[in-house]
């Protein structure tokens, strides 16, 4: 009886180790080809995480474990700035394997809703754009039970260059009967009726508010340029700062004018980092988070999240930065 007592003494540890990570955790460690050194960058727009992570890649290899109380999506960006989505669960591990020239087939193993995603990155990784949209969209209807169609419905029907709100509008109840606890989509519901406030086509609406440096800015603020680029930021999204850095090219060499709302809490610190960043345009930061009512003036509904103005109308959503760069001749 002593002798199995050791054993399981001894063993346990083993099995802690086995079984993934600890609880409350999610782990995710992994290898690049053609990649021995370098650091990865982790945020989770869902809350997950605060602010922005750093992995270190060392001998083509990396861990990185958080706490992790309920399930969130974690977005990690690559030197080459393309991203891709983890699924982090509590008490989970995962495990990645990627070549640094292929990233879209990156392949995820340990939890379900990875291998998922695993499985449609392979379908979409010589499609056409089109073709992404089909799958993405037939990837939903069936799986409505899992988080990845959460991300998917997002990703190609709401924050896209050409949304689809009539298809996301039609998808998202589906969605909601398989995941009646999923505050995600909550959100997106929420977002949906609010961007019937403001959607291509319509005329930039009148509004007026404070920067962070104290001075009024309104619709008079926008004249004098064919292209006004509104964009909501977060200081812990990449994404959206790479588009205010993009802007603010666009802005110094006379191309376009811009807006910048950041929902971040502390005007004080965004005062300073776009002092330090060396971002001119003007930018909104009240400190109230997502119910700062521009968000809602302007229909702009998470973050990254712009809107393009062409003479007074809206024309386009969710460009990206390499539009920009390539559009206004800043690369």
């Amino acid at each position: 009886m002593r002798m199995k007592r050791i054993a399981y003494i001894l063993l346990f540890p083993l099995l802690l180790v086995s079984c993934g990570t600890r609880s409350g955790y999610f782990k995710m460690g992994g290898r690049f080809l053609h990649m021995n050194q370098g650091e990865l960058y982790v945020y989770s727009p869902d809350g997950g995480i605060n602010g922005l992570d750093t992995i270190k890649i060392e001998a083509g290899r990396f861990s990185y474990e958080k706490p992790c109380s309920k399930p969130s999506t974690l977005i990690v960006i690559f030197p080459n700035f393309s991203t891709q989505p983890i699924f982090a669960e509590s008490g989970e591990a995962v495990e990645v394997k990627a070549d640094a020239s292929h990233l879209k087939e990156m392949e995820v193993e340990g939890t379900k809703d990875n291998e998922l995603m695993t499985k449609f990155r392979k379908q979409i990784a010589s499609a056409s754009p089109p073709e992404e949209l089909k799958y993405a969209i037939q990837f939903i209807n069936d799986h409505p039970e899992s988080v990845v169609s959460t991300y998917l419905l997002n990703r190609y029907l709401v924050q896209t260059e050409s949304p689809d709100y009539k298809q996301a509008a039609k998808l998202l109840p589906i969605l909601m009967k398989e995941q009646p606890d999923n505050v995600i989509l909550g959100r997106l519901q929420r977002q949906l009726n609010e961007l019937g406030t403001l959607t291509v086509g319509g005329k930039l609406p009148k509004f007026s508010a404070k920067d962070v440096k104290g001075k009024a800015v309104n619709n008079a603020t926008l004249q004098g340029k064919s292209v006004v680029i509104i964009n909501a930021w977060a200081n812990w999204s990449y994404e959206s700062l790479d588009i205010q850095r993009a802007l603010n090219d666009a802005v110094k060499a006379g191309k376009i004018a811009a807006l910048g709302i950041c929902i971040d809490a502390n005007p004080k610190e965004i005062r300073q980092s776009l002092e330090r960043d060396g971002i001119d345009f003007p930018n909104v930061c009240d400190g109230k988070l997502l119910n700062t009512p521009l968000l809602k003036t302007f229909g702009l509904t998470t973050i990254p999240d712009n809107i393009v103005i062409r003479n007074g109308k809206v024309t386009e959503r969710n460009i990206t930065a390499n539009t920009i760069r390539q559009r206004y001749g800043t690369d």
